[in-house]
């Protein structure tokens, strides 16, 4: 009997073999195919402007075109558990950003995917400044003035954000926490439309990622009052941080990330992190980031994954705190 299955058995064996060298073939040609980078927020915010440029520095680097494609909608989950559900096999990638990674989790009552257990880190990409702004027709230019007038006018202004729970409604909620002021919360659906609002003068004020606000500021369409970081942008170092502006330990900075999907083979990991170190050690590429407000880095995997825990136990305390929740 065995030796009548003997060949069955052979075979079973040296197919098992195959597969099992397949992985370090499959790394060793990635990528053979388009990369599709998945961005999970609305475009014209800046998780889809620094995507976009990463795209475009990595095509020539990996020698394959990089896509974005943009999923947005429930705070950036939909785009968050599109890629933790993907082939972990290098071709979908999220461009990663705090709500869906490490504020989410805290946030909602529901999560579709474990960020923590479903992805897998590849490296921190930027780090990346906040900035506060008012509609032009507020009479303040200062942080300081604009307290003053938001304590004249209690419940009469609104502060706008990408969406319920994102970090632009949390910096927001903080805001009213700490100083004491009353404002509405408006949602919207991603960052550009909520810029469009403010900037035509139907919500008072918004702090939000720098590189989608300062263009606004630039052009004149907006007032900047500070940035709440530990440190002045390079991008716009006139701009006081809130610690110069009086409001001492206020810092919510942003940042964006690459991920891939649980389980892609270490090898694409590593070949994707490269890709990234050197597309950042462009001085063209730097020089756009820090001309948006970000200032570009790259850690390891291991820093990354860090990272995220340690800000997730942070965001999870301030979404606690303001007794922010979305179901």
């Amino acid at each position: 009997m065995l030796n009548k299955h003997l060949p069955k058995w052979i075979g079973a064996i040296a197919a098992a073999f195959t597969c099992a060298a397949l992985p370090p073939q499959a790394a060793a040609a990635y990528p053979d195919k388009p990369v599709r980078l998945i961005v999970p927020f609305a475009p014209g915010g800046s998780t889809d402007i620094l995507g976009r440029l990463l795209a475009e520095a990595l095509h020539p680097i990996l020698g394959q075109p990089v896509i974005v494609e943009n999923k947005p909608g429930a705070g950036g989950n939909i785009g968050g558990d599109y890629v933790a559900r993907a082939a972990p096999d290098g071709y979908t990638l999220l461009l990663a950003a705090a709500g869906p990674t490490v504020i989410n989790p805290s946030l909602y009552a529901n999560m579709p995917f474990d960020p923590a257990k479903d992805l897998a880190p590849i490296t921190c990409l930027e780090r990346e400044h906040n900035l506060m702004v008012v509609t032009k027709s507020m009479p303040v230019k200062t942080l300081e003035e604009f307290l003053q007038y938001a304590r004249a006018n209690p419940g009469k202004l609104s502060f706008g954000s990408p969406g319920n729970g994102s970090p632009a409604q949390l910096a927001g909620e903080l805001l009213k926490q700490r100083t004491g002021i009353q404002a509405e919360h408006v949602p919207y659906k991603g960052s550009g439309p909520a810029i469009t609002d403010l900037v035509a003068g139907h919500i008072d004020f918004m702090i939000d990622n720098m590189p989608a606000l300062l263009p606004q500021v630039k052009a004149g369409g907006l007032r900047a009052l500070a940035v709440p970081s530990d440190q002045r942008a390079t991008a716009a170092p006139d701009i006081p941080t809130f610690d110069e502006a009086g409001q001492k330990g206020f810092v919510v900075m942003a940042w964006k990330g690459l991920m891939a999907p649980a389980g892609t083979d270490p090898a694409v990991i590593e070949r994707l992190h490269a890709a990234v170190v050197k597309a950042l050690q462009d001085p063209q590429l730097r020089a756009r980031f820090q001309e948006l407000g970000a200032e570009p880095l790259a850690s390891t995997p291991a820093e990354f994954a860090k990272q995220i825990a340690d800000e997730t136990a942070w965001w999870g305390k301030l979404v606690k705190s303001t007794g922010t929740r979305v179901q």
